[in-house]
């Protein structure tokens, strides 16, 4: 227990701590010889019988989970913690209660500072009237492709820009989904208005609320005036990547605000008018995410009225050269190199290679490979280390495949043959014609063909 990233408290019915994890001792900077034994509210003194998780399960015997709140340790910095607190019931007697915490302080602060920022300059833009918008850096001129699936995607994708009915775009890591919505916003009536993204597997839920919907003063511990992305996104778009990381809960409230295009921030009696684009983004077939609980059924029909998907790179390697091409160049820049192209057999194993990362792996693939590089061609030995152990076996398959190969394997037996006919007819071309049951002008062309020699079919 003393070596898990999570606090563990044990308290007894009238809140007297029993056990205390390292964790939590190092969390709220005190030993835990010193806290067991105490009361709960002398380790938190900035708590209460009413704002304590732990002392409300006790009274109420009914378990609180994923409750974030916040509190000042003995030193009096500022925490924020995501609880999950059960009662210990003996019988139909509540004996005590256990509390697992999570650290949320770090990812708490960078997130409210980001949303602020983007508030700020939100409000900076309305007063000036001379906001570019966009936070969306990338247009349809980035999308590196000309195979049949990805012109073909461009071309939707640009079709439905200008309208504003939600889209969800779904497709394995790595392969460009979040570039493809930039690109769409860029080319949308909200191109001078916000792009605001956010990756709903980075925060728990608890936070990922509060940071989309806002907040008010006193709406929990530490709550704050603030608005949420929904607002800031006003006007604009609102990216939601890994939406179906979103609790079931959450996924609710969410539907809730798309189809009112009203929010309440928490904590707040009253509700803001939104005009906001929804666009999300999903890394396994949606279909999957039903089937699994992990998508609402009714939230999945409303977000995927467009539905876009972002091909593999496997189904696409068409476009792997016109993407290493651009990468070398990119890197070129970047690391002051002058490459100029991969070496024929990497640019080979490039092109048969499964890139189970897709586009995002070749990338950092081109990356490395450039920074290892002392000439101006990549070489094998260029290549990052997991990717040269495969290329070792990609050679191994093809000097194979090469040997086995049937047009070579049928060649040498025929070649084989005429010299056997050959030594067996003395010579004599008509006689060895015959033998084979082929033409004597076929012979002499296969003759000449395989450039066989008197001496070398032994006659």
């Amino acid at each position: 227990m003393d070596n898990i990233q999570e606090g563990i408290h044990i308290v007894d019915s009238s809140g007297t701590i029993v056990y205390y994890n390292k964790f939590a001792a190092a969390l709220d900077s005190i030993n835990p010889e010193e806290a067991i034994g105490r009361h709960i509210l002398e380790i938190y003194p900035s708590l209460t019988e009413d704002t304590s998780t732990i002392l409300r399960v006790i009274k109420s015997g009914k378990p609180i989970l994923n409750y974030q709140q916040a509190f000042k340790n003995y030193k009096g910095v500022q925490i924020t913690t995501v609880n999950s607190t059960i009662p210990i019931i003996s019988g139909k007697r509540v004996v005590g209660a256990l509390e697992v915490s999570r650290d949320i302080t770090e990812v708490k602060k960078l997130t409210e500072k980001i949303v602020d920022l983007q508030a700020e300059l939100l409000k900076d833009a309305r007063i000036e009237k001379s906001y570019d918008g966009s936070k969306a850096f990338f247009h349809f001129a980035d999308i590196i492709g000309i195979s049949e699936v990805m012109l073909k995607l461009k071309k939707d994708a640009l079709t439905v820009s200008s309208s504003p009915s939600p889209i969800m775009v779904y497709g394995e890591t790595g392969t460009g989904k979040e570039l493809l919505l930039h690109a769409i916003h860029n080319a949308s009536p909200r191109r001078d208005k916000p792009f605001i993204a956010q990756n709903c597997a980075a925060l728990p839920e608890t936070l990922l609320e509060s940071i989309l919907f806002g907040t008010v003063r006193g709406s929990f511990t530490g709550a704050e005036n603030r608005p949420g992305l929904f607002e800031i996104a006003d006007g604009g778009t609102l990216f939601l990547d890994e939406i179906n990381s979103m609790s079931l809960q959450l996924q609710a409230k969410l539907l809730r605000v798309i189809q009112d295009r009203n929010v309440r921030r928490i904590g707040d009696a009253k509700t803001i008018h939104v005009d906001v684009r929804i666009v999300t983004a999903i890394n396994i077939d949606p279909r999957q995410a039903l089937q699994d609980k992990t998508l609402r059924d009714d939230l999945f029909f409303r977000l995927s009225v467009i539905s876009l998907k972002v091909p593999p790179l496997r189904e696409r390697r068409d476009d792997i050269p016109l993407l290493v091409e651009h990468f070398i160049k990119k890197y070129n820049n970047r690391l002051y190199k002058n490459v100029k192209s991969v070496s024929y057999d990497v640019e080979k194993f490039l092109m048969e290679y499964s890139w189970p990362g897709n586009v995002r792996e070749l990338e950092h693939s081109i990356e490395g490979a450039m920074n290892i590089a002392d000439g101006n061609i990549i070489d094998s030995k260029c290549l990052p280390y997991y990717l040269e152990e495969v290329f070792r076996k990609f050679e191994t398959i093809q000097e194979d495949y090469e040997i086995k190969s049937l047009k070579k394997t049928l060649s040498s037996i025929e070649k084989s043959l005429i010299e056997k006919a050959l030594k067996k007819s003395d010579g004599n071309v008509s006689k060895a014609a015959e033998v084979l049951d082929i033409p004597r002008q076929t012979l002499q062309y296969k003759i000449g063909k395989y450039n066989i020699r008197t001496q070398d079919a032994g006659f």
